[in-house]
Protein backbone atom coordinates (compact mmCIF):
# COMPACT_ATOMS: atom_id res chain seq x y z
CA UNK A 1 0.00 0.00 0.00
CA UNK A 2 1.56 3.61 -1.22
CA UNK A 3 0.17 4.82 2.12
CA UNK A 4 2.45 8.03 2.28
CA UNK A 5 1.64 8.64 -1.24
CA UNK A 6 -2.09 7.94 -0.77
CA UNK A 7 -2.12 10.59 2.25
CA UNK A 8 -0.07 13.40 -0.43
CA UNK A 9 -2.67 12.40 -3.25
CA UNK A 10 -5.78 13.20 -0.75
CA UNK A 11 -4.08 16.18 1.13
CA UNK A 12 -4.15 17.80 -2.77
CA UNK A 13 -7.62 16.92 -3.65
CA UNK A 14 -8.55 18.36 -0.46
CA UNK A 15 -6.86 21.62 -1.05
CA UNK A 16 -8.62 21.86 -4.25
CA UNK A 17 -11.85 21.45 -3.12
CA UNK A 18 -11.41 24.54 -0.39
CA UNK A 19 -9.91 27.12 -2.60
CA UNK A 20 -13.48 28.59 -2.53
CA UNK A 21 -13.84 28.13 1.31
CA UNK A 22 -10.41 28.19 3.20
CA UNK A 23 -7.20 26.76 3.82
CA UNK A 24 -6.58 22.74 4.12
CA UNK A 25 -5.63 21.62 7.44
CA UNK A 26 -2.14 21.15 8.34
CA UNK A 27 0.40 18.07 8.59
CA UNK A 28 -1.00 17.23 12.06
CA UNK A 29 -2.32 13.77 12.33
CA UNK A 30 -0.64 12.69 9.25
CA UNK A 31 1.20 9.37 9.66
CA UNK A 32 4.96 8.93 8.55
CA UNK A 33 5.29 5.76 8.96
CA UNK A 34 6.03 3.20 6.42
CA UNK A 35 7.02 -0.57 5.58
CA UNK A 36 8.81 0.28 2.07
CA UNK A 37 9.89 3.09 -0.23
CA UNK A 38 6.39 2.15 -2.16
CA UNK A 39 4.82 3.83 0.87
CA UNK A 40 7.01 7.19 0.44
CA UNK A 41 6.52 10.14 -1.83
CA UNK A 42 9.37 9.99 -5.19
CA UNK A 43 11.90 11.78 -2.77
CA UNK A 44 11.68 10.36 -0.39
CA UNK A 45 12.86 6.39 1.20
CA UNK A 46 11.55 4.62 4.02
CA UNK A 47 14.27 4.82 6.65
CA UNK A 48 15.99 0.83 6.99
CA UNK A 49 15.18 1.23 10.95
CA UNK A 50 13.36 4.00 12.32
CA UNK A 51 10.30 2.83 9.21
CA UNK A 52 9.13 6.25 8.52
CA UNK A 53 9.56 8.11 5.30
CA UNK A 54 12.24 10.60 4.92
CA UNK A 55 13.31 13.38 2.51
CA UNK A 56 16.68 12.57 0.36
CA UNK A 57 19.49 15.36 0.44
CA UNK A 58 22.71 16.07 -1.43
CA UNK A 59 22.89 19.03 1.06
CA UNK A 60 21.05 20.63 3.70
CA UNK A 61 19.39 23.19 1.89
CA UNK A 62 17.48 20.34 0.34
CA UNK A 63 15.94 19.94 3.46
CA UNK A 64 12.80 21.03 5.17
CA UNK A 65 13.12 23.46 8.19
CA UNK A 66 11.95 20.49 10.23
CA UNK A 67 14.94 18.41 9.87
CA UNK A 68 17.87 20.62 8.29
CA UNK A 69 20.84 18.53 8.38
CA UNK A 70 22.25 16.45 5.58
CA UNK A 71 23.90 13.11 6.28
CA UNK A 72 24.04 9.50 5.26
CA UNK A 73 22.00 7.15 7.35
CA UNK A 74 24.78 5.16 8.89
CA UNK A 75 28.09 4.11 8.39
CA UNK A 76 27.01 1.25 6.32
CA UNK A 77 24.87 2.99 4.49
CA UNK A 78 25.78 6.00 2.28
CA UNK A 79 22.19 7.71 1.11
CA UNK A 80 21.61 11.24 2.27
CA UNK A 81 18.69 11.91 4.31
CA UNK A 82 17.51 14.98 5.94
CA UNK A 83 17.98 14.53 9.77
CA UNK A 84 16.30 16.37 12.69
CA UNK A 85 18.09 18.01 15.66
CA UNK A 86 15.01 18.39 18.13
CA UNK A 87 11.30 17.62 18.53
CA UNK A 88 10.11 21.08 18.63
CA UNK A 89 11.40 21.45 15.32
CA UNK A 90 9.78 18.25 14.25
CA UNK A 91 6.45 19.29 15.16
CA UNK A 92 6.85 22.71 13.32
CA UNK A 93 3.02 23.09 11.49
CA UNK A 94 1.34 20.09 13.34
CA UNK A 95 -1.51 20.40 15.32
CA UNK A 96 -0.63 18.15 17.76
CA UNK A 97 3.09 17.60 19.56
CA UNK A 98 3.00 13.59 18.45
CA UNK A 99 6.70 13.83 16.84
CA UNK A 100 10.18 13.53 18.52
CA UNK A 101 13.39 13.55 16.87
CA UNK A 102 14.72 10.34 17.10
CA UNK A 103 17.51 10.11 19.25
CA UNK A 104 18.94 6.42 17.29
CA UNK A 105 18.08 7.87 13.68
CA UNK A 106 17.98 11.56 14.31
CA UNK A 107 14.85 11.43 12.06
CA UNK A 108 11.36 12.37 13.19
CA UNK A 109 9.20 9.47 14.14
CA UNK A 110 5.88 9.46 15.52
CA UNK A 111 6.33 8.65 19.39
CA UNK A 112 5.72 5.38 20.41
CA UNK A 113 3.59 3.80 23.33
CA UNK A 114 4.80 -0.21 23.45
CA UNK A 115 7.85 -2.05 22.10
CA UNK A 116 6.08 -3.17 18.82
CA UNK A 117 5.28 0.41 17.35
CA UNK A 118 9.53 0.32 17.63
CA UNK A 119 10.60 -2.94 15.62
CA UNK A 120 12.62 -5.92 16.63
CA UNK A 121 15.47 -5.19 18.43
CA UNK A 122 14.13 -1.90 20.19
CA UNK A 123 12.55 -1.10 23.19
CA UNK A 124 9.82 1.56 23.89
CA UNK A 125 10.22 4.56 26.47
CA UNK A 126 6.35 5.36 27.11
CA UNK A 127 7.67 8.32 29.03
CA UNK A 128 9.37 10.24 26.15
CA UNK A 129 7.85 7.98 23.29
CA UNK A 130 11.24 6.94 22.14
CA UNK A 131 12.66 3.94 21.04
CA UNK A 132 15.75 2.78 22.98
CA UNK A 133 18.33 0.21 21.88
CA UNK A 134 17.74 -3.65 23.48
CA UNK A 135 16.15 -6.39 23.02
CA UNK A 136 12.67 -6.57 22.86
CA UNK A 137 12.84 -10.14 24.89
CA UNK A 138 13.85 -10.43 28.77
CA UNK A 139 17.20 -8.84 29.39
CA UNK A 140 17.67 -9.12 32.27
CA UNK A 141 17.57 -11.38 35.36
CA UNK A 142 16.56 -10.10 39.11
CA UNK A 143 19.26 -8.39 40.72
CA UNK A 144 21.84 -7.84 37.33
CA UNK A 145 20.84 -4.56 36.38
CA UNK A 146 23.05 -1.41 36.72
CA UNK A 147 23.02 0.94 39.50
CA UNK A 148 19.84 3.04 39.42
CA UNK A 149 17.63 0.19 37.85
CA UNK A 150 16.00 -2.48 38.41
CA UNK A 151 14.79 -5.73 36.76
CA UNK A 152 11.09 -5.11 35.97
CA UNK A 153 8.97 -8.26 37.33
CA UNK A 154 6.47 -8.14 34.49
CA UNK A 155 8.86 -6.73 31.48
CA UNK A 156 12.08 -8.85 32.13
CA UNK A 157 13.88 -5.51 31.17
CA UNK A 158 16.38 -3.57 33.05
CA UNK A 159 14.06 -0.06 33.75
CA UNK A 160 14.93 3.34 35.77
CA UNK A 161 14.74 2.70 39.76
CA UNK A 162 11.43 4.33 41.33
CA UNK A 163 12.67 6.99 43.60
CA UNK A 164 11.82 6.50 47.96
CA UNK A 165 12.68 7.70 51.30
CA UNK A 166 14.01 5.46 54.47
CA UNK A 167 15.40 2.57 53.90
CA UNK A 168 14.23 -1.25 54.36
CA UNK A 169 11.65 -1.61 51.81
CA UNK A 170 9.97 1.68 51.97
CA UNK A 171 7.97 2.26 48.86
CA UNK A 172 10.04 -0.16 46.80
CA UNK A 173 8.67 -3.62 45.82
CA UNK A 174 9.21 -7.27 47.42
CA UNK A 175 12.81 -8.14 46.63
CA UNK A 176 13.92 -4.53 46.23
CA UNK A 177 15.23 -2.39 49.48
CA UNK A 178 15.55 1.85 49.57
CA UNK A 179 19.15 2.93 48.75
CA UNK A 180 20.29 6.29 48.97
CA UNK A 181 16.50 7.26 47.80
CA UNK A 182 16.13 5.07 44.94
CA UNK A 183 14.43 1.41 44.69
CA UNK A 184 17.15 -1.11 44.50
CA UNK A 185 16.88 -5.01 43.74
CA UNK A 186 18.88 -6.54 46.54
CA UNK A 187 22.19 -7.89 45.17
CA UNK A 188 22.15 -11.33 43.41
CA UNK A 189 24.54 -13.83 46.68
CA UNK A 190 27.86 -14.92 44.14
CA UNK A 191 29.49 -16.64 47.26
CA UNK A 192 30.57 -20.12 47.36
CA UNK A 193 28.75 -20.70 50.98
CA UNK A 194 25.30 -20.75 49.25
CA UNK A 195 26.31 -22.75 46.19
CA UNK A 196 23.36 -25.06 45.55
CA UNK A 197 21.17 -23.42 47.87
CA UNK A 198 17.62 -22.37 46.83
CA UNK A 199 18.48 -19.08 47.95
CA UNK A 200 20.86 -18.38 44.94
CA UNK A 201 18.04 -18.85 42.87
CA UNK A 202 15.37 -16.24 44.56
CA UNK A 203 13.12 -14.23 42.53
CA UNK A 204 10.54 -12.03 43.86
CA UNK A 205 7.79 -13.67 41.37
CA UNK A 206 7.75 -16.56 43.34
CA UNK A 207 9.50 -15.99 47.39
CA UNK A 208 7.61 -15.30 50.04
CA UNK A 209 10.25 -15.54 52.76
CA UNK A 210 11.79 -12.47 54.74
CA UNK A 211 14.40 -10.25 52.29
CA UNK A 212 17.80 -9.76 53.55
CA UNK A 213 18.92 -6.28 52.88
CA UNK A 214 21.89 -5.56 54.16
CA UNK A 215 24.65 -6.83 56.41
CA UNK A 216 26.93 -4.59 59.10
CA UNK A 217 30.18 -5.96 60.97
CA UNK A 218 29.97 -4.62 64.37
CA UNK A 219 33.09 -6.81 65.49
CA UNK A 220 35.58 -9.22 64.13
CA UNK A 221 37.82 -9.63 66.95
CA UNK A 222 39.92 -12.54 69.01
CA UNK A 223 37.55 -13.24 72.18
CA UNK A 224 38.82 -15.59 74.98
CA UNK A 225 35.91 -15.10 77.33
CA UNK A 226 32.72 -15.81 74.50
CA UNK A 227 34.60 -17.57 72.07
CA UNK A 228 37.24 -19.62 74.48
CA UNK A 229 39.90 -22.54 73.65
CA UNK A 230 42.06 -23.08 70.35
CA UNK A 231 39.45 -23.98 67.96
CA UNK A 232 37.39 -21.08 67.30
CA UNK A 233 38.77 -18.48 69.35
CA UNK A 234 37.64 -15.28 67.20
CA UNK A 235 33.88 -13.72 67.64
CA UNK A 236 32.22 -12.36 64.26
CA UNK A 237 29.19 -10.34 65.32
CA UNK A 238 26.96 -9.54 62.16
CA UNK A 239 24.46 -6.71 62.15
CA UNK A 240 21.92 -8.34 59.69
CA UNK A 241 18.42 -5.81 58.47
CA UNK A 242 15.16 -7.90 56.44
CA UNK A 243 11.25 -6.97 55.80
CA UNK A 244 9.10 -9.33 55.68
CA UNK A 245 7.00 -10.01 52.45
CA UNK A 246 3.82 -9.29 54.26
CA UNK A 247 2.28 -8.34 57.68
CA UNK A 248 5.17 -7.79 60.38
CA UNK A 249 8.23 -9.57 61.42
CA UNK A 250 8.15 -11.22 65.08
CA UNK A 251 7.64 -9.00 68.35
CA UNK A 252 10.85 -11.13 69.90
CA UNK A 253 14.14 -13.27 68.23
CA UNK A 254 12.47 -15.93 69.82
CA UNK A 255 9.84 -15.85 66.72
CA UNK A 256 12.14 -15.90 64.23
CA UNK A 257 12.19 -19.10 62.29
CA UNK A 258 13.58 -20.67 59.11
CA UNK A 259 16.78 -18.31 59.38
CA UNK A 260 20.38 -19.70 58.63
CA UNK A 261 24.37 -18.65 58.50
CA UNK A 262 26.05 -20.49 55.95
CA UNK A 263 29.84 -21.33 56.62
CA UNK A 264 32.30 -21.12 53.83
CA UNK A 265 32.06 -25.50 53.67
CA UNK A 266 28.22 -24.45 53.07
CA UNK A 267 27.11 -25.93 56.38
CA UNK A 268 23.94 -24.17 57.78
CA UNK A 269 24.19 -23.12 61.47
CA UNK A 270 20.47 -22.32 62.75
CA UNK A 271 20.28 -18.18 63.98
CA UNK A 272 17.71 -18.11 67.02
CA UNK A 273 17.33 -17.06 70.15
CA UNK A 274 20.76 -19.10 71.31
CA UNK A 275 23.26 -16.88 68.91
CA UNK A 276 20.80 -13.74 68.35
CA UNK A 277 20.74 -10.66 70.28
CA UNK A 278 19.82 -6.95 70.07
CA UNK A 279 16.95 -7.30 68.03
CA UNK A 280 15.29 -4.11 66.80
CA UNK A 281 12.06 -3.34 65.06
CA UNK A 282 10.87 -0.40 62.98
CA UNK A 283 7.70 1.77 63.87
CA UNK A 284 5.72 -0.34 61.81
CA UNK A 285 7.02 -3.68 62.27
CA UNK A 286 7.81 -4.35 58.46
CA UNK A 287 11.29 -4.81 59.06
CA UNK A 288 13.84 -5.64 61.57
CA UNK A 289 17.86 -5.79 62.53
CA UNK A 290 19.19 -8.00 64.70
CA UNK A 291 23.33 -9.35 65.52
CA UNK A 292 24.34 -12.50 65.42
CA UNK A 293 27.16 -14.17 67.51
CA UNK A 294 29.77 -16.67 66.19
CA UNK A 295 32.73 -18.21 66.58
CA UNK A 296 35.44 -19.08 64.49
CA UNK A 297 38.62 -20.36 63.55
CA UNK A 298 41.76 -17.50 63.50
CA UNK A 299 41.93 -15.87 60.29
CA UNK A 300 41.53 -12.30 58.89
CA UNK A 301 38.87 -12.25 56.07
CA UNK A 302 35.88 -14.07 56.35
CA UNK A 303 32.83 -15.00 53.65
CA UNK A 304 29.24 -14.85 55.22
CA UNK A 305 26.30 -16.30 53.33
CA UNK A 306 22.67 -15.72 55.03
CA UNK A 307 19.07 -16.36 53.89
CA UNK A 308 15.94 -17.10 55.32
CA UNK A 309 13.73 -20.35 54.28
CA UNK A 310 11.96 -19.37 51.03
CA UNK A 311 13.51 -15.39 50.82
CA UNK A 312 16.87 -14.22 49.68
CA UNK A 313 20.35 -15.70 50.07
CA UNK A 314 22.95 -12.77 51.01
CA UNK A 315 26.87 -12.94 50.89
CA UNK A 316 29.34 -10.13 52.42
CA UNK A 317 32.91 -10.09 53.33
CA UNK A 318 34.62 -8.63 56.85
CA UNK A 319 38.04 -8.01 57.49
CA UNK A 320 39.78 -7.67 60.69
Amino acid sequence: MQLRKTLWMLTALSAMSLVMTGCPEDGGGDSLTCTSAADCLESEICHPTAKVCVQTCDSGSDCPDTAKTCKEVSTTDSTKVCQCATDTLCNTGRETADLVCSTLDKVCTEKCTSDAACGAGRTCDTATGQCKAGSTGPTCTYGSCASGEVCGITSGKCEQAATCTGEAQSTCTYGQFCSTGRCADVAKPTCGNLEGKAAVNFTPSSGTGNIIYNVAKVSFAADPTGCPGSTNPVKVVPRISFYAKEGTVPATEEGLSGFFYVRTDKQDVALNAGNLFNYTRSADGKSGSISAFLCIPDQNSLVLGFYFTNGNGYCTTFNR
